[in-house]
């Protein structure tokens, strides 16, 4: 074929119609093949993306751990309870990170924070330190980890921040100065502890504990005032200025420092079970055991306790019971834990959000028993507590029902060992207080427009606070103290 263009001819080889379609053939499979190496390349980088990120779950802002399922199925048991959960979080020994890059508050942790990002827009740090910046959390090991961006230049300053204790120091058994910061080894230590309160109008926090004594002087703009609780609302005064306070440090964890009985924090989030090469069950012949002195407590314990003893062995230590164990040798009760009882009744005095004392943790976890918890919403155990460490009585619909689920434990070992998987998977930090405390009253955000409590008697002891039936009940009484 030739084509002619200007004065100059071109000349083309012939290519049969065959050739072509051959071409085009091989051209079209190439393609395709191509696009498929490409489409499984996204599919597998899709495919991990999801699993490292498959603990992060939908959540509903009245519901933030979607624990709503307790309570709307009253013939829900322990088994259904985790049966979403166990989809995606499968038992993995290989992701568990050595000491060497643990953060500081971890046991032979050695990493440190460094000065807090700043987001370029706003101007604003990145760290969420504050209920009101993540309400899903306790926000604990963010305030553990965060350091001004500044602070340097604070250091070299060498300007401190003054806490005034207005009950005194004996309250906290801490002596007055720096010594407590430096001592914990705290990333932010400029600040110092008071009892004098001549520095009423000029420390940047007055701290009160348990109860609040009115300094009956001119308050400075920049202060601080915040409040400590560490028993629940039913033991606690009622507040006679409830307006006066920015701050709370209290076990719940709507608090601003939130100063929980324990924390437990995971070594890898990811890595909530692993393998354990012992049987928990193992020589124990006796099923649930009590530790118990006060007999009134007002969420009604006691008796659910006696009518659970109707279907199954319980045996009651203490003035409530017919079984003895002095305090002097707590050891010794402890011991009988370890090695005779299968479950421990880990009941609080009262149900209140967020309330879940060393009864669960020091009484049960540290031990090698199962803990039947009540108290705390189930909500409450589930964002705070290892991961399938408990049986809440919540999620039965009665003792008796509950009793035939420690039945079904108790003659199945390998049910009865998957309680204690958490165990390996991180560890009960020390949450040092007065370090957060002291990095808090650095964060220029926090501080310079402080928020307030309209009425901290309404915030501690309001509706759906506590409640002197079960949760799953869904009655909330509102309390007073009157």
């Amino acid at each position: 074929m030739k084509i002619r263009i200007g004065s100059t001819t071109m000349r083309f080889p012939k290519v049969s119609l065959k050739r072509c379609f051959l071409f085009t053939v091989a051209f079209a499979v190439l393609l395709l093949f191509g696009f498929t190496l490409r489409e499984k390349d996204l599919w597998t980088s899709r495919t991990t993306q999801h699993q490292l990120l498959s603990t992060k779950t939908q959540q509903n802002p009245e519901d933030p751990l979607n624990a709503g399922h307790l309570t709307k199925n009253p013939t829900t048991t322990a088994p259904s309870l985790y049966e979403d959960y166990d989809k995606t979080h499968d038992s993995d020994n290989s992701l568990l990170p050595d000491g060497n890059g643990r953060p500081w508050y971890f046991s032979n942790g050695v990493r440190y924070p460094h000065p807090a990002r700043i987001n370029r827009k706003t101007k604003k740090r990145v760290a969420r330190l504050m209920p009101y910046e993540d309400s899903q959390s306790d926000r604990i090991t963010n305030q553990l980890m965060f350091m001004p961006p500044n602070y340097e230049e604070i250091v070299q300053k060498g300007t401190l921040k003054t806490i005034l204790l207005y009950n005194g120091l004996g309250p906290w058994n801490v002596r007055q100065g720096r010594d407590i910061f430096l001592h914990a080894k705290c990333p932010i230590n400029t600040c110092t502890l008071t009892a004098n309160r001549d520095h009423s109008t000029t420390a940047d926090m007055l701290l009160f504990k348990d109860h609040y004594i009115s300094p009956g002087v001119v308050r400075k703009p920049h202060q601080i005032y915040m409040l400590y609780f560490l028993e629940c609302p039913y033991h606690t005064q009622n507040i006679k200025f409830p307006s006066v306070f920015n701050w709370t440090a209290t076990y719940r964890k709507d608090s601003d420092i939130v100063a929980p009985y324990e924390k437990w924090e995971y070594f890898d989030p990811r890595v909530k079970q692993v393998e354990q090469d012992k049987n928990y069950a193992l020589n124990k012949t006796k099923k649930v055991a009590w530790f118990v002195s006060n007999c009134g407590a007002r969420n009604g314990r006691l008796q659910y306790a006696h009518d659970l003893q109707k279907h199954i062995q319980v045996d009651i230590y203490g003035a409530c019971g017919t079984f003895k164990c002095s305090r002097s040798t707590s050891d010794l009760c402890f011991e009988l834990l370890d090695n005779d009882y299968k479950f421990y009744l880990a009941f609080e005095n009262s149900n209140c959000k967020d309330y879940i004392t060393e009864k669960f943790f020091v009484n049960a976890l540290y031990r090698n028993v199962l803990p039947i918890v009540m108290g705390a919403r189930p909500e409450d155990y589930l964002g705070s507590a290892p991961y399938k460490s408990y049986i809440h009585v919540d999620d039965f619909a009665s003792p008796k029902e509950l009793a035939a689920y420690l039945h079904l434990l108790d003659k199945n070992d390998e049910l009865y060992n998957s309680y204690f998987k958490w165990k390996g998977t991180g560890e009960f930090i020390n949450t040092y207080f007065w370090c957060r405390v002291c990095a808090m009253l650095h964060d220029e955000a926090a501080i310079a427009k402080p928020k307030w409590y309209p009425d901290i008697n309404d915030w501690w002891r309001g509706k759906g606070v506590c409640t002197s039936n079960s949760w799953r009940i869904g009655r909330h009484d509102v309390m007073s103290d009157d």
